[in-house]
Parts: C-alpha cells; sequence; structure tokens
C-alpha cells in the first residue's frame, strides 16, 4: 500500500529535484511507489552501489492531475494523441499514477538495470523508454518479458 493510500499528504509531484534516490522517501515521487517495487529497487540500488552506480529517480509516483497535464503537454508536443501516447500515458492508463514505474537515470544506472534488472523483478517495459521499470516478479525466475516497441503496443494503455 502507497503512503498516499495510507492517508499521507503528498507535496508537489511535479518537481523532482536532482538527487533524489530510491532511498529518499521525503519525496511524494519515491513515497508513493508500490511498496514491493520500491523493495526491489531499494535492494537492486543498494547492490548496483557495489558497482560505483547511483539509482535517481527521474519520475516516480505522479498524481493524475500532473499525469493529465504531461498527456497535454505531450499533445502539443507531438501533434496528436496518437503520437502523444508513444510516450505520455494518460492518467486512467499510467503505471506512474498507480506508482507501478519508476523512470531511472543516469544512463549507467539504466545499464546496470538492463543487466541485472531482471534477478530483482525490475524490467523495462518499452523499448523507447530505456529509463522506465516496473516490477515484474516473475522476472526473477524467468527472465523479463519482451520488450513492447512503445506504450502503444502495450494491452494496459488501451482504454
Amino acid at each position: 500500500m502507497t503512503r498516499a493510500a495510507r492517508g499521507t499528504p503528498p507535496e508537489d509531484d511535479r518537481a523532482v529535484p536532482d538527487g533524489v534516490t530510491v532511498f529518499d522517501d521525503e519525496y511524494s515521487c519515491v513515497a508513493n511507489l508500490a511498496s514491493d517495487l520500491l523493495g526491489a529497487l531499494r535492494q537492486a540500488a543498494t547492490d548496483a552501489a557495489d558497482d560505483g552506480v547511483t539509482f535517481y529517480v527521474n519520475s516516480g509516483w505522479r498524481s493524475p492531475a500532473y499525469q493529465k497535464q504531461l498527456f497535454r503537454e505531450a499533445v502539443l508536443k507531438y501533434g496528436s494523441e496518437e503520437e502523444a501516447a508513444r510516450w505520455v500515458a494518460t492518467p486512467e492508463t499510467s503505471a506512474h499514477v498507480s506508482g507501478d514505474a519508476v523512470d531511472i537515470g543516469p544512463p549507467d544506472a539504466t545499464v546496470w538495470l538492463s543487466k541485472h534488472g531482471a534477478g530483482y523483478g525490475l524490467c523495462q517495459i518499452y523499448r523507447n523508454e530505456p529509463w522506465h521499470y516496473e516490477l515484474r516478479p516473475e522476472a526473477i525466475d524467468h527472465g523479463c518479458p519482451p520488450m513492447y516497441a512503445d506504450p502503444t503496443h502495450d494491452p494496459r494503455m488501451q482504454q
């Protein structure tokens, strides 16, 4: 259960300051992630640190209002809802809104996760978003599932 579900008021989820890690509970983008995802991220980040790699959270949990704003901005940028959907989900379909997705950086962290993430159940879901990770517990035993080209190919995004 996320903190938002437990009633802790989230602070502004719009701006994630530089340097926020998966251990920084004072930020809603971290604190409101699903507890199983956050646990896997923290274990992976602890192990990655042994290799000199730090996981920074570029985006994590998002409020529905912020997700809606991001989608509107993407429509303006890409010219249509169809093209925007390749990069930004609606509030109704976003795994960020449910706390089930995190965008990790910098590139050395995503490289580390692409090599080792399956062992923690952490999988890159979309080929066009190497920073976007979600928890797939079955990946620990079976490896990550094939990636979708982009969110428009993900059946969860069809609403």
